[in-house]
């Protein structure tokens, strides 16, 4: 029997993403980004990513379904990100999808953005074991999660009480004098420098917090460490060693949440960690995750950068998945849902 042939779009935050995948295969993949006109803001805004959906989406689809040689007409199933996200945003893709599932009689799939970046993986590294545990990590989100089975949903294990570490790394980039989004430059700027040059605080490790939170994380005590840090240096009229300081932050991300992500698969018992979102991209994470999984015997799985990032594809993936399932399609008036919950795989 042939795969399902399914279309994913995305626009929960500044990415408008339209993916086709068949099975695991990524057959097409166009994105088109506002991120330039927010970076003059310091962040995303919500009025004007929405409008940038509004003026991407229809030539994205058009870019996506060339890439890969098909028509509307041969697509088998339509999915699009529900929520969580930027309210009207999410209305754009899901109004989208609608009318292309409507117009071409396709069954429509609302789907959860954080499920997808989970399904993503699949693309670079075929069927996902299960159980595996998920560490999420994002401008929005960071999370951990337990996957048993992903058509059916995940178990939430931890989350963030206060800044995800994607919106911790934007606020330390704004404070280095670097841009807009942080992850990047900062992730560039700690190659010259050293991790351990400054021992900044790792959120939500200490034993009195672990037993309330030991899954959870927190990265708000540690941008403001850094802030008191940086307006120190500049107080004594002293150069900001932006190196060191990029490299010392990026270290206490990291070292937080693959300790804690390897905490999670030893105390479930599971061997297959994966991780995503944006942050995923990041290279010391990367490094760190598997150099920490290989000491303890856990296979470690991250996409390629590009698919790390929010991307059409991964909600295609994440479409095909429930496809290939057998779960029902959404009804044609599914809502957009800006605070859908990590236990509702779609809607």
């Amino acid at each position: 029997m042939t795969e399902p042939l399914v279309l994913g779009i995305e626009t929960s935050c500044d990415e408008t993403g339209v993916g086709v995948v068949r099975g695991h295969t990524l057959l097409g993949d166009a994105l088109a980004s506002s991120v330039d006109e927010h970076a003059r803001f310091g962040g995303v805004v919500p009025e004007v990513a929405s409008r940038a959906h509004l003026e991407a989406i229809v030539p994205t689809m058009q870019r996506a379904l060339d890439d890969a040689g098909v028509t509307l007409a041969d697509i088998d199933a339509i999915a699009v990100t529900a929520g969580p996200g930027l309210a009207g945003a999410l209305l754009v893709g899901v109004a989208a999808a609608k009318g292309y599932a409507l117009a071409a009689e396709k069954p429509i799939y609302g789907v959860n953005h954080l499920a997808a970046h989970v399904a993503v993986d699949t693309l670079e590294h075929g069927p996902l074991p299960e159980p595996a545990i998920a560490l999420l990590v994002s401008g929005g989100h960071s999370s951990l999660l337990l996957v048993d089975d992903l058509a059916a949903g995940v178990t939430p294990l931890g989350a963030t009480i206060d800044d995800a570490a994607g919106e911790a790394f934007d606020k330390v980039a704004r404070l280095l004098g670097l841009p807009f989004p942080g992850g990047p430059p900062i992730d560039r700027a700690a190659r010259e420098g050293d991790g351990a040059s400054i021992v900044f605080p790792r959120g939500l490790t200490a034993p009195k917090d672990l037993a309330r939170h030991r899954f959870d994380f927190s990265f708000s005590g540690l941008k403001t460490a850094v802030a008191r840090w940086v307006e120190a240096r500049e107080r004594m009229g002293e150069p900001v060693p932006v190196a060191h300081v990029a490299a010392s932050f990026q270290e206490a991300v990291c070292d937080v949440l693959t300790a804690k992500a390897i905490d999670a698969c030893r105390e479930r018992g599971v061997e297959t960690l994966v991780i995503g979102g944006g942050v995923a991209a990041n290279s010391r994470l990367r490094a760190l995750a598997e150099e920490r999984c290989a000491k303890y015997g856990i296979t470690v799985r991250v996409p390629r950068p590009k698919l790390c990032t929010d991307n059409g594809a991964m909600v295609a993936a994440l479409g095909s998945h429930l496809v290939a399932a057998g779960v029902a399609p959404s009804r044609l008036d599914l809502p957009a849902d800006s605070a859908m919950p990590l236990t509702t795989v779609s809607v």
